[in-house]
């Protein structure tokens, strides 16, 4: 009994002095006011991390948590020093990301933190050959941060580049799904809600999208407005102005629908002819420096060939 009670005492006395040595022990960083305050401020309770579906920047997800703090702020240094976020943001929403501005700053982060140690390994493997020195190797792994953030930006602004080419290639079929749905007797909110079910894409994904903001309570033509301020296509635009028109109008919808398809195979059909006139350009200089010059060496080598031999 003795020694199940100086055990007991024993294991008391670990334990308390485990949680003292926590409690002891700083924290990696202190909270801020912000953070000290949310629970007290907080409307709802804040749910478990174990329903957080925030997916991970990194292969590394854990490591990623650990460092979340130091990349947050990471991430607002370098929104201020680069600006923008106005420009990012409407990026974003045009490219059909799930990013929020800060995370796109964290991942300029990554690719700037990935392109400098690039940057170093280089330096280091001049240096290792004697080339160079410290001002230079500086300039160098800089310059290769600099360009991860700048790839960053590009990649972006590329993925916002062929998503609206899609939806330009899904756009003469989405509309005259429209046309149909219309002649055949549905209404603007059940054509909409027809082909967003049946079709698959960028552009049907835009308009599901619109379908849900109208369905939440603002008006179609307003859904649809603020669908076309999220891209840049002028013909989504035109088509939001022929929506608008024939449904506050009532002018015959599936006419209007009809014109903008053959507008947009129009148009694409007279930037492929100017993008064949480009690259015809193009085509001819492997033509002129490639196989001209080796078919010229062809037909006059046999006779330099010739010339040699009867040269005494």
């Amino acid at each position: 009994m003795t020694a199940a009670v100086i055990g007991a005492g024993l294991g008391l006395t670990t334990v308390a002095g485990a949680v003292i040595a926590v409690r002891a022990t700083p924290p990696m960083r202190r909270p801020g006011l912000t953070e000290r305050l949310a629970p007290y401020l907080r409307d709802a309770p804040r749910p478990s991390r174990l329903l957080d579906d925030r997916r991970a920047l990194t292969p590394f997800p854990t490591l990623e948590r650990l460092l979340a703090p130091a990349l947050r702020d990471g991430a607002r240094v370098i929104d201020r020093i680069l600006g923008g976020t106005t420009s990012v943001r409407r990026r974003l929403e045009q490219a059909g990301a799930s990013l929020t501005v800060e995370e796109f700053r964290v991942e300029q982060l990554l690719w700037a933190s990935g392109s400098l140690i690039v940057g170093l390994l280089v330096a280091l493997a001049a240096a290792a050959r004697g080339r160079g020195g410290p001002a230079a190797f500086t300039v160098l792994a800089l310059a290769f941060a600099a360009g991860g953030l700048v790839a960053r930006d590009r990649v972006l602004t590329a993925s916002v580049r062929r998503r609206e080419q899609r939806m330009l290639a899904e756009f003469p079929t989405i509309a005259e799904l429209l046309a149909l749905s219309v002649a055949a007797g549905e209404g603007a909110v059940g054509a909409l809600d027809r082909v967003t079910r049946l079709s698959s894409g960028e552009l049907a994904r835009e308009l599901g999208r619109a379908l849900a903001d109208a369905r939440s309570g603002a008006s179609l033509v307003s859904a649809l407005e603020a669908m076309a301020s999220r891209s840049s296509l002028p013909s989504l635009a035109r088509f939001v102005d022929g929506m608008a028109i024939a449904v506050e109008r009532g002018t015959p919808l599936a006419d209007v629908l009809r014109a903008q398809a053959v507008d947009v195979r129009e148009q694409g059909r007279r930037a492929l002819l100017e993008a064949g006139g480009r690259k015809e350009i193009a085509m001819l200089l492997p033509v002129v420096f490639l196989v001209l010059p080796v078919t010229i060496v062809f037909a006059l080598f046999p006779g330099f060939y010739d010339l040699s031999l009867s040269v005494p």
